[in-house]
């Protein structure tokens, strides 16, 4: 009788529906916008929450800050998550928000002296390191509650920032040095620095073994690439084939560069051209492969978690194997979204369990 009754509830178990059993996966991709300047044409004001699984379907727009009548939206400078907090951090020129990722619901809105500009999340979601906006400074804030606990000073005009795959390192480059420091976040204090490189450091990337930095400098169609233990420059490589150009923004041939996940390969953006230049960085210096034709000038890049796909600042969806254009996003109401502050989400049974990164960072540690 008693194995008659385990066997009954062995095949009901068996008979559940997958979605009971164990809930699927969804995959979303969270916008910030504006996240191009604070040009409100290219996706209005808020987060919106894209479907990955359903060819980046619009999902839902969560309220970020409202825009009094007659004013101008200040412009989003970043975009952090953490599976451990479940939240979505996003800065403007002045403020820092916090939101429950799921219900959209706003945990906290702080503003900072010195304003604010792309941030950047512990892998334990503990900590945020955020710049001043071009200022001397990066604050050192609790996620939890958003005081600042403490502070970095460069003098470099801080602008962007990394926190290393592996959680031990913090890479800070201003818009006014060709140095990047690298902070320990044990101390809270400058560490080392990578360079000096040609010229002023613009965006960034590392290798998830801090063993390589790829670095856009103002004036360079291309990148150069750095040693962190040593501390020295190795390479410059310029983009063939393409001039350099007038731009739209940033004043910065190449603003945006990104490592695929599995560090195989490097993206570098062209704004003049409209265009994104794939290079082979398993050999170094990296050799370039091949060209991606964009709608619209490229202010930034990234990838999925998985590496199947980039972000595109133009709001298009690349497929990394093929270099084809999937998708492009579009608002709730058709408008053609753009921006250059996003990342992915994994969320199961209601809770993150995964997110992704707004820069395009290696995670091969070794």
């Amino acid at each position: 009788m008693r194995i008659n009754k385990l066997l009954a509830g062995l095949l009901l178990l068996l008979a559940l529906p997958l979605s009971i059993a164990a809930a699927a996966e969804q995959h979303l991709l969270y916008v910030a916008s504006p996240g191009t300047r604070n040009y409100v044409e290219y996706g209005g004001v808020g987060i919106l929450v894209f479907d990955i699984d359903k060819g980046y379907k619009f999902v839902r727009r969560i309220p970020t800050w409202s825009v009094p009548d007659g004013q101008k939206p200040e412009n989003v400078k970043g975009i952090a998550a953490s599976a451990t907090t479940g939240r979505v951090y996003v800065t403007s020129l002045n403020r820092m928000i916090a939101v429950d990722a799921i219900s959209g619901k706003r945990i906290w809105d702080k503003s900072y002296e010195g304003g604010c500009d792309r941030l950047a999340i512990s892998p334990d979601g503990k900590i945020l390191y955020v710049p001043q906006l071009e200022g001397p400074l990066w604050h050192v804030v609790d996620s939890a509650t958003g005081n600042v606990i403490s502070s970095i000073e460069t003098k470099s005009g801080s602008h962007n920032t990394i926190y290393s795959a592996d959680g031990a390192h913090v890479y800070l480059a201003g818009l006014k040095s060709p140095l990047l420091s690298v902070a320990d976040p044990k101390t809270h204090q400058i560490a080392s620095t990578v360079g000096p490189f040609d010229n002023v450091i613009r965006p960034f990337t590392v290798n998830g073994g801090n063993t390589l930095v790829f670095v856009n400098i103002n004036g360079l169609l291309g990148f150069e690439v750095g040693d962190p233990r040593s501390g020295k420059k190795l390479y410059h490589v310029e983009v063939e084939g393409y001039k350099q150009g007038p731009v739209k923004r940033h004043g910065c041939p190449s603003h945006g560069i990104a490592l695929t996940p599995d560090e195989k390969e490097l993206w570098v953006a062209d704004c003049a051209n409209s265009a994104i230049h794939v290079f082979d960085s398993t050999v170094m210096p990296p050799k370039q492969m091949t060209s991606i034709k964009a709608r619209d000038c490229v202010g930034w890049l990234s990838f999925s978690m998985d590496g199947r796909f980039a972000y595109s600042s133009t709001g298009e969806i690349i497929d990394v194997p093929s270099k084809k254009i999937v998708a492009a996003l579009q608002d709730e109401t058709g408008r053609e979204v753009q921006s250059e502050k996003l990342l992915d989400v994994t969320v199961q049974g209601g809770k993150v369990i995964r997110a992704g990164n707004q820069f395009g960072v290696g995670m091969k540690q070794k």
